[in-house]
């Protein structure tokens, strides 16, 4: 397997992606859309999760396809930057046609990052506004880091941020991973060594290898101080896909948390995968391609979740260092 020509989700030809921040409040939105409506399953692992119409994203429901996904900062207020979302999809006249009215369907999920250092003393809900921007702002090229729903985002040991990655499988399917990285755990083993380490490809974060050893002999366990946080993903594919299998790519996705996270799915953190399929090619084998496209989601997650830690900066106020900035 090889990673796609950007390494990011966007990889998955027709998938975009548009990212808002706001520097003084320390948060932001990320917007994944396409050209077309796309089928969209989800999985949900944490036990503190924020989400806006994820009920429609169950197999048995009506709406099989959305117009856009929406991760966002700012706990249940970022709720509201998938309305912008929604809103200028609207005027775009895409959405779920309703006799003579358009709806848009543009689920959401969100993290807490009200306690990061930066000014929440906003008189006007900031989300909806940071949605329609991000979404303004899509393109097939994007940057990693504090940007987006990362910009505010953190971990135990440093800051968290936006990550993405991607895989080209032999069967010539491209899986990506698009998350935004809030966890009450670690993406460190030792303040170095990241727990994806095993999966990453060439060097997107940094190279150094798996810890020879645990410190003291265990894993370590370290939490973030304030016991409120959230990881929330998006694992996407052109493999033709229905709600149902979408659903079955995200639960495994759940797998690449684990892996790059310690601990994850904790009760405190709202642990979220969505699966998406643009649909654009077939599968010759589908229960082989199935378990591939599980794994390589799984893989992908990971190393994503890596990816957003190394790319993360410093800046003012920040209640954690980022890690590029100590290891410098």
């Amino acid at each position: 397997m090889q990673t796609g020509h950007r390494n990011l989700i966007t990889d998955v030809a027709g998938l975009r992606v548009g990212n808002a921040s706001d520097e003084r409040i320390k948060t932001g939105a990320t917007v994944l859309v396409a050209d077309e409506a796309f089928t969209a399953g989800v999985h949900v692992m944490g036990g503190a999760p924020g989400t806006r119409e994820s009920d429609l994203l169950a197999p048995d429901r009506t709406v099989q396809q959305v117009n856009a996904l929406v991760l966002s900062g700012g706990s249940a207020f970022g709720l509201d930057a998938a309305s912008g979302v929604a809103d200028a999809l609207r005027g775009q006249g895409k959405g779920f046609a309703v006799g003579d009215q358009v709806v848009p369907i543009v689920p959401g999920a969100i993290l807490f990052d009200l306690l990061n250092g930066g000014d929440k003393d906003w008189t006007e809900n900031p989300y909806k506004q940071l949605g329609a921007e991000a979404l303004g702002k899509a393109s097939d090229r994007f940057d990693l880091g504090s940007v987006g729903a990362g910009t505010g985002a953190v971990l135990a040991s440093f800051k968290g941020g936006l990550g993405s990655a991607s895989v080209v499988l032999p069967s010539g399917h491209t899986v990506g991973a698009l998350v935004a990285v809030n966890a009450l755990g670690d993406a460190t083993v030792d303040g170095r060594h990241f727990w994806a380490a095993p999966f990453e490809m060439g060097q997107e974060f940094g190279g150094l290898g798996s810890a020879q050893e645990y410190p003291e002999g265990l894993p370590p366990t370290k939490l973030a101080s304030h016991n409120a946080n959230t990881t929330i993903a998006i694992v996407a594919t052109d493999a033709a896909l229905d709600q149902s299998q979408c659903t079955r790519m995200a639960t495994a996705a759940h797998d690449g948390m684990a892996r790059a996270i310690v601990p994850s799915h904790t009760p405190m953190d709202g642990d979220l995968v969505y699966g998406v399929s643009t649909g654009a090619r077939s599968m010759v084998r589908p229960a082989e391609d199935m378990m591939w496209l599980g794994h390589a989601a799984a893989s992908c997650l990971a190393r994503a979740i890596a990816r957003a830690v190394f790319h993360a900066t410093p800046a003012a106020g920040d209640v954690v260092p980022a890690y590029a900035y100590r290891q410098g």
